[in-house]
């Protein structure tokens, strides 16, 4: 995808913290340090936005920004709440962001804003096809992009194999709940590839989470007949790819 040399603005919304920073949409990377401030308590949608509008104010960025959510995202509406206050939950949440900062807003799901920066800046860059990404934390996030699109709100986390949610089963916090060796979760995310590969038949797997930085530890464990990488962009990946959806 060609471009001019531009900027843009990403925000990222956590449970815990919310954080953003100016992005060079050429690079794909940070234009400034970020900047993180705690989430506030109760994380109601007018608080969290006053905090965007905080961090917007410290770049003194004046333009339209992108903004990263843990909910599905349906034309600026969230659908669900996800580690933040339950009045989210079929909140306008887009027009909230836009009457409390001034700028208009994009407000995306947080997994495929981070799929759209590793397809477009990170491991799978050279991908063609479907790409799938999977972050794997407290639960499982994903996303989908097939030829370059982003087919948003895949809550593919929560399919039921084998009578579970599969994220109870597989996610890192599983993993972390059970005590299970590497070896043992990689058998279980064996089960949860293979049954989303038999329904989606991607191109490329692009593994997220803080738990890819211990890629080589757990991987050999984990069998799938599509080529399966960690993701390159890490904690910047939701702010470059909420700034990219936005300028776009």
């Amino acid at each position: 995808m060609s471009r001019k040399r531009e900027h843009g603005f990403g925000i990222d919304i956590g449970g815990s913290g919310i954080k953003g920073a100016p992005v060079d949409l050429t690079s794909g990377k940070l234009a400034a340090d970020r900047i993180r401030i705690p989430t506030p308590q109760p994380s109601t949608p007018e608080a969290v936005a006053g905090t965007v509008a905080e961090i917007l104010d410290a770049f003194d960025w004046k333009g339209s920004f992108g903004c990263t959510f843990p909910a599905v995202v349906q034309h600026g509406i969230t659908r669900t709440a996800a580690n933040v206050d339950a009045s989210w939950v079929d909140c306008d949440a887009g027009s909230v962001l836009r009457k409390v900062t001034g700028r208009d807003a994009l407000l995306v799901n947080d997994a495929d804003a981070a799929g759209v920066a590793e397809v477009e800046f990170g491991a799978a860059g050279a991908a063609s096809g479907v790409v799938l990404l999977a972050t794997l934390g407290t639960g499982i996030g994903t996303a989908v992009i097939s030829h370059g699109h982003l087919v948003p709100n895949t809550e593919l986390g929560h399919l039921e194999i084998d009578g579970h949610d599969a994220e109870s089963r597989a996610a890192d916090s599983a993993r972390e709940r059970e005590d299970l060796s590497w070896e043992e979760w990689g058998g279980r995310l064996t089960r949860y590839f293979q049954h989303v590969e038999n329904l989606l038949w991607p191109d490329l797997i692009v593994v997220g989470g803080g738990v890819s930085k211990k890629f080589d530890k757990w991987s050999p464990y984990v069998s799938t007949r599509t080529p399966m990488v960690p993701a390159k962009l890490l904690n910047e990946a939701g702010i470059i790819g909420a700034a990219l959806l936005a300028h776009d």
